[in-house]
């Protein structure tokens, strides 16, 4: 089982909205190396949900609820989408701003490439958000 985050306005598709939708198709993604990363994500991984815009946040825990598969209405082919449902809110929202302080993210993604809206998230970044959340 892998782990991710996926990146999305709050005011445009909020947890809390996938919360009352139960589940969505996570669609539209066009960056070549979130699409690869899009095209990795299995049915169980574990997923952050991070708000971006004026909140910055790590807010939540969702779930693949489907493998990757071509994204409904792609003529080209091109484009991957997946299934995910919401799993748990954070205790506490962690911020980017407190991801960046900690040196322990030196090398994630989301320091590095603030724009990527997909992306991996490996075990000790996993954990060390979960201790960041208070989970």
């Amino acid at each position: 089982m892998a782990q991710w985050l996926v990146k999305e306005e709050p005011d445009h598709y909020g947890y809390d909205q996938l919360e009352r939708d139960r589940k969505t198709v996570w669609a539209g993604v066009r960056n070549p190396l979130a699409q690869k990363h899009l095209r990795s994500i299995r049915k169980g991984d574990r997923v952050f949900y991070y708000h971006t815009g004026t909140e910055k946040a790590v807010v939540a825990v969702a779930k693949a609820v489907s493998d990757a598969y071509p994204e409904p209405g792609d003529a080209t082919g091109r484009w991957y989408a997946v299934d995910i449902a919401p799993d748990t809110k954070l205790p506490q929202p962690v911020t980017l701003a407190a991801i960046k302080a900690d040196k322990a993210f030196a090398s994630f993604p989301l320091v590095r490439m603030s724009r990527l809206s997909v992306m991996p998230v490996s075990d000790a970044e996993w954990k060390r958000i979960e201790k960041m959340a208070a989970m």
